[in-house]
């Protein structure tokens, strides 16, 4: 295996654990212990089934500004080709205007077993990747395609999207509501805390729904 992509020391039990969960719980939990996680301005542009989640580790790659023609996408192609199963495919494309991704980088990252692909930059294809049913998050929807404009010229490398900085094989929660991003080495710490709150919600939901007094019982 390529030591760049060497996703064997992944805590794929704590992220089990945290898909369970939705981003609300996951970011209340981070924020419980000092965290911030939130991608902001990111969202859902592609296929979720509603209630669902994807959870896994980064592949980071890294856009910079490029006038050269001929979609020179090689480092992107490469990252997709070696994400491992169950991975978060993590672009920051926002150096230029263009949609680093859409159908057939959906296509491949699906067909290489990647989780999702979240984008900081517009994306495109949505019909498409909808219709694929691939979980495709970005900033917004753009037709307009990279060629001399950008290109992909770094991978696993740390990006910073807003707040947060995102190092390859960190753990990557996205849902309907948003994307946060968990630091490798604090995941078992918040899927604990996860745990804790999403069982405490879990039964105040069922006080409320058997008609008790949001007040009497919320906050715990």
């Amino acid at each position: 295996m390529n030591s760049k992509f060497d996703y064997t020391d992944t805590d794929w039990d704590a992220i089990e654990r945290l898909k369970k969960w939705y981003s609300g719980d996951v970011h209340d939990s981070m924020e419980s212990l000092g965290l911030w996680g939130h991608l902001e301005g990111i969202s859902l542009l592609g296929a979720l089934e509603p209630g669902a989640v994807v959870c896994g580790p980064a592949v980071t790659v890294l856009f910079k500004p490029s006038d050269r023609k001929g979609e020179p996408q090689d480092v992107y192609h490469n990252a997709i080709d070696n994400c491992p199963q169950g991975g978060v495919l993590v672009c920051d494309a926002s150096c230029a205007a263009g949609s680093c991704s859409g159908e057939l980088m959906s296509s491949g990252a699906k067909t290489a077993g990647a989780a999702a692909t979240i984008v900081q930059g517009s994306v495109r294809d949505l019909a498409q990747v909808r219709q694929l049913g691939y979980p495709l998050f970005g900033s917004s929807a753009s037709p307009v395609g990279v060629t001399g404009k950008k290109e992909p010229r770094e991978s696993q490398v740390p990006l910073t999207l807003g707040q947060v900085t995102v190092a390859p094989g960190d753990i990557i929660f996205g849902d309907i509501d948003g994307v946060v991003a968990i630091p490798k080495g604090r995941v078992r710490d918040v899927a604990d805390a996860a745990d804790a709150l999403g069982a405490n919600e879990a039964a105040a939901r069922d006080r409320i729904l058997s008609g008790e007094k949001l007040q009497a019982i919320w906050p715990v």
